[in-house]
């Protein structure tokens, strides 16, 4: 669950307690309920003492993920959810190829070979935003190779939208939920970035962007529905904050892993290099705060260059989610994150809102602290 440095790393999050979500930090050893203080993680993330805060010592931190623990919660509370797509040009054209195969998997396969041959290297080789980018976008307009997807791959502005509302995400040891209506879907592990009110980007932690590749194929105006549904955000196990061990230069150069271990006994592999990304994190920041406040802080997916197409089950389908799927997401900076696949409509009801936090906070006589 957590990073292979942990010992030196400052960690923050949220776990279960019996009086109520809280939020805990991870230090010498202890995970230490620090909700006397900073009764959320927005609040928490604003201290520039995190690292020395007192608390009520709950566990060790060997004992998580054990029955004998508090359960683990995503690590985000008021924080908006956000996330950047088509970040990566094998993204963009994964996107493409959706939305020319109007979301059927079975014609992804042809579509891939022919767009890979035809505009491939030049999504790889130019920087969004550029005069370069503008010439080819011109070159593939002329030649009928143009998309939506494209001018977001290599426009100015970025793709960003609301993945998730604020309280909704899935934390490390929870179900995920993909549609039950949906046959072609699959995870997408990412890198997150916690970013607080003022701007300041203050640590990163890792994602599941649960995708319907079949929704959003067969319209972009479906995005909404292919991406927020219950259980269909993961975000998790904890929030490593930047400091001398730990910096954006160390998300650049992240490498994300995933596998998947079906019921079955299928399994799939695959890897996110986050030094393919075609805009820096730091510029996806920019353009989320673009003429927009944050007055929580706010959580940003930065996208992924994973996209799977092994077949599972019919030569020439690609992969798609099965419930009962275990899905890891790592890396040695940020730890792992575990989820197991069930459906949307199966998955246990979000129920715990804002007024429900509030409510919480309030009887604990903690809201007095905020």
């Amino acid at each position: 669950m957590l990073p292979a440095d942990h010992a030196q790393a400052i960690l923050v999050g949220r776990v279960q307690t019996p009086a109520g979500p809280s939020p805990v930090l991870l230090r010498d050893g202890q995970v230490i309920d620090v909700s006397a203080i900073a009764p959320t993680v927005a609040d928490l993330l604003e201290r520039d003492d995190i690292a020395t805060l007192s608390g009520t010592v709950l566990c060790s931190v060997d004992a998580l993920g054990t029955e004998s623990a508090p359960q683990v919660l995503a690590p985000v509370d008021l924080q908006c959810v956000k996330a950047a797509g088509v970040t990566f040009a094998v993204s963009a054209l994964e996107r493409v190829i959706e939305e020319r195969a109007r979301g059927d998997s079975a014609k992804a396969a042809e579509i891939r070979g022919d767009l890979e041959a035809k505009v491939g290297s030049g999504i790889r080789s130019v920087v969004p935003g550029t005069a370069e980018a503008a010439a080819l976008k011109a070159a593939l307009i002329e030649a009928g190779m143009w998309s939506q997807y494209l001018e977001v791959a290599i426009g100015p502005d970025a793709e960003v939208f609301t993945k998730a509302p604020v309280l909704s995400a899935m934390g490390w040891g929870a179900e995920i939920g993909i549609r039950s209506d949906s046959d072609w879907n699959n995870p997408e592990p990412e890198v997150v970035l916690v970013v607080d009110r003022n701007g300041a980007i203050k640590g990163a932690t890792l994602g599941n962007d649960v995708n319907l590749r079949d929704f959003e194929g067969r319209s972009a105006l479906l995005l909404g529905k292919a991406k927020d549904n219950n259980a269909s955000t993961a975000i998790g196990p904890f929030i490593r904050l930047f400091d001398d061990g730990f910096t954006m230069d160390d998300v650049r150069s992240a490498v994300v892993d995933l596998t998947i271990d079906g019921p079955e006994g299928y399994r799939l592999s695959g890897t996110n290099k986050m030094s393919e990304i075609s805009r820096d994190p730091t510029e996806l920041v920019r353009q989320t705060l673009s003429e927009h406040q944050y007055p929580d802080g706010f959580a940003l997916f930065l996208g992924t260059l994973f996209a799977p197409v092994q077949d599972r089950d019919h030569p020439g389908r690609g992969f798609t989610h099965k419930p009962g799927d275990i899905v890891r997401i790592s890396t040695p900076k940020l730890g792992t994150l575990v989820n197991r696949v069930t459906t949307s409509k199966a998955a246990a009801p979000w129920t715990f809102g804002i007024r429900d936090l509030m409510r919480n906070l309030a009887a604990r006589g903690l809201l007095s602290h905020s």
